[in-house]
């Protein structure tokens, strides 16, 4: 990984569990999301939900045609609920500040998360972090959640000078890494399951275990 941020100019970060140690509970959200499309015959109640991100069960729904407006919102209703109670009282994950406080006057610092942006910026606010970023990503500016690049497409364009080989990708997640590769960005699994990564075809360009391996010796050169 020497050489990985040598050539970088910008840094795109997921939020939940890579920078904050996030409490919310994604099995118990993806199942209430699940129960409730199966509840308005949305779903194939067989369906193994363990294995799609939330978003992605609302894809299905939705791709079923018969979703409704009131459907979707009492879904996101009950997924604003698990965020809530879940980044409350958030902390930073060990090395944040100090990792971001060295790399924002080298890069171009982005966040991009599922969550609302309203409650990414609330929590970034709370861990005292807000002020390390140029550009705040939430679902509202995606079209489609991750895994699907288009969060990654937005923040492109916002940032014309900077060409999708010189940004790279940080996330604990299969979905970040596959959000970042579709959108022809590089990735690296901060404290990533190797076999998950592998089994939804996303290859890191590194593994690591620690933030502070991002300011490892002849990286920020």
């Amino acid at each position: 990984m020497h050489d990985i941020l040598s050539k970088k100019k910008g840094i795109i970060f997921d939020m939940d569990n890579t920078l904050l140690q996030s409490r919310i509970n994604f099995p118990g959200m993806k199942k209430a999301v699940f129960d409730l499309l199966v509840q308005h015959q949305l779903m194939d109640p067989e369906l193994d939900y363990t294995k799609h991100s939330a978003s992605q069960l609302i894809d299905f729904g939705r791709h079923s045609g018969r979703i409704t407006h009131e459907i979707e919102a009492s879904v996101w209703d009950t997924i604003v609920a698990y965020e809530t109670e879940g980044m409350h009282g958030a902390a930073l994950e060990d090395g944040a500040a100090e990792v971001l406080n060295a790399l924002k006057s080298h890069y171009t610092l982005v966040i991009l998360t599922n969550n609302a942006r309203s409650a990414a910026i609330k929590a970034l606010n709370e861990t005292a972090i807000i002020h390390s970023f140029d550009q705040i990503a939430g679902r509202e500016q995606m079209t489609m959640l991750k895994p699907s690049p288009s969060g990654i497409h937005f923040i492109l364009e916002q940032y014309p000078d900077i060409s999708a080989e010189q940004w790279v990708m940080v996330g604990d997640s299969w979905i970040d890494g596959k959000a970042a590769q579709d959108g022809g960005v590089s990735f690296i699994a901060y404290q990533g399951d190797q076999q998950e990564m592998e089994g939804h075809g996303v290859t890191p360009v590194a593994y690591i275990g620690h933030l502070r391996e991002l300011l490892s010796p002849g990286i920020l050169k």
